[in-house]
């Protein structure tokens, strides 16, 4: 009779710590949506307000209820991803609110929740040093010292270099933006490497996706070959996840010129982000 006591005693045990952990699984977005939510109320600090019409001219163009939906999402971005200083630089308010502004484009009329993969922002002073094997005739591997402005890790980290962050603040219409260029990648490698083609995007639209973007990377690659200008640059040739994260940068910069140029492109980026750029102006 001990026996069978002790066993419904340690079943009552587990059952218990399940429930509990049960409880807390489901308590966490509750919790996090309550936080959220009481972010966003807050004001809006006056210093920051006074970053973006200094250091970035593209926020002065948004309308109104998109630039007091941005203004939310930076709150709540600020609040949960670190960013931290390397190689000796020091992290100011103004660094911490053109990342969190230009970033939050991405997020317009979509889910904080988008980045929820993004853990922190590294920030280098400028340009950064990274070591990648790249591949020579026969198959040979060889190490190769390269300079960065920016990177994205499935990990969960966005390497920035603050020359760059700045530049691409001062110039919102020249189609180059570091921020928007590495959070796109973010957004490709939610649920792993980046692919060109987001894990969010809706089931039914994925085939449409795929057919355009397969299509325009074809084209560039071709043009590229041959030497032909382009709207995007060089880099996106690379493969179909960098040539989706280029051509973010253009879409939210140069929308007008993405548009006349290449229509379907600039239909697909706009399905995705949910934005008409071209109704802004």
């Amino acid at each position: 009779m001990t026996e069978l006591s002790d066993i419904w005693a340690s079943a009552a045990w587990l059952l218990g710590l399940t429930l509990v952990a049960l409880l807390g699984v489901f308590q966490r977005p509750l919790r996090q949506a309550w936080r959220r939510r009481q972010l966003a109320r807050q004001p809006f600090p006056a210093m920051w307000r006074a970053v973006l019409r200094q250091h970035w001219p593209y926020f002065k163009h948004m309308p109104a209820d998109l630039q007091l939906q941005l203004k939310k999402r930076m709150q709540i971005f600020l609040a949960e991803k670190p960013i931290i200083g390397c190689g000796g630089l020091t992290v100011t308010e103004e660094m911490r609110v053109l990342i969190a502004a230009q970033a939050c484009l991405l997020l317009l009329n979509r889910s904080q929740n988008r980045f929820e993969g993004v853990r922190q922002v590294l920030l280098y002073p400028g340009a950064f040093w990274v070591q990648r094997p790249i591949s020579q005739e026969g198959g040979i591997q060889q190490e190769q010292r390269r300079a960065l402005s920016g990177e994205s890790w499935t990990q969960g980290q966005v390497i920035l270099s603050w020359d760059d962050v700045l530049r691409g603040a001062a110039s919102p219409d020249d189609g180059n933006n570091v921020v928007i260029h590495e959070f796109a990648h973010q957004l490709d490698q939610a649920k792993g490497a980046a692919t060109g083609l987001p894990a969010d995007i809706s089931r039914w639209q994925r085939a449409r996706w795929a057919a355009v973007m397969s299509g325009e990377y074809a084209a560039h690659q071709h043009r590229a070959a041959a030497g032909q200008a382009s709207l995007l640059s060089d880099y996106a040739v690379t493969d179909p996840a960098e040539f989706f994260a280029v051509a973010s940068e253009v879409f939210f910069e140069q929308a007008a010129l993405l548009e006349q140029q290449h229509p379907a492109l600039y239909e697909q980026l706009s399905r995705y982000y949910r934005l008409n750029l071209l109704s802004w102006s």
